[in-house]
């Protein structure tokens, strides 16, 4: 794949994953903005913010992998297998509002997040670091969406 369409596929594919699952979860969205949060919880006007950068980072991070040595089966399914654990995420949490299965399935795209992290530092140490927001954020999203089952029975 070449360097211009792999810069523009990955990324692109992963907003549009990001921008359908909002779009699918816009309801359950806003009646996530009326639940009882956390003390650390921030405003809701920063989520969009840190998902759209952090879709850049996991399909710059691709592309950045993609063509190297080591880096195409594995990361790739990876890529997808996190991206679309991601997906289902956001379908459970806001759409379904059943925040004990969306904590446990997160720990499960943490773990996704990881095995992806480390197949990309085996072909490109810097997309790899491109990830660590992204476990950063999904650990602190743990943090958000048990506080949100205990708060919100």
């Amino acid at each position: 794949m070449k360097r211009v369409v792999r810069y523009l596929f990955f990324p692109a594919a992963s907003l549009a994953a990001g921008g359908l699952a909002a779009w699918l979860s816009a309801e359950g969205i806003k009646a996530y903005q009326s639940a009882v949060k956390p003390p650390l919880a921030p405003p809701d006007a920063v989520f969009p913010i840190v998902w759209t950068i952090l879709y850049l980072l996991m399909g710059v991070g691709m592309a950045m992998v993609v063509g190297r040595e080591g880096g195409g089966g594995t990361a790739l399914l990876l890529w997808a297998l996190q991206l679309a654990a991601n997906f289902v995420w956001t379908l459970i949490f806001f759409r379904q509002q059943d925040y004990l299965l969306a904590l446990i399935w997160l720990v499960f795209l943490w773990a996704l997040i990881l095995a992806m992290t480390i197949a990309f530092r085996r072909a490109d140490p810097l997309a790899a670091l491109l990830q660590v927001p992204y476990l950063l954020w999904v650990a602190f999203a743990g943090y958000l969406n048990y506080m949100v089952w205990v708060l919100n029975p």
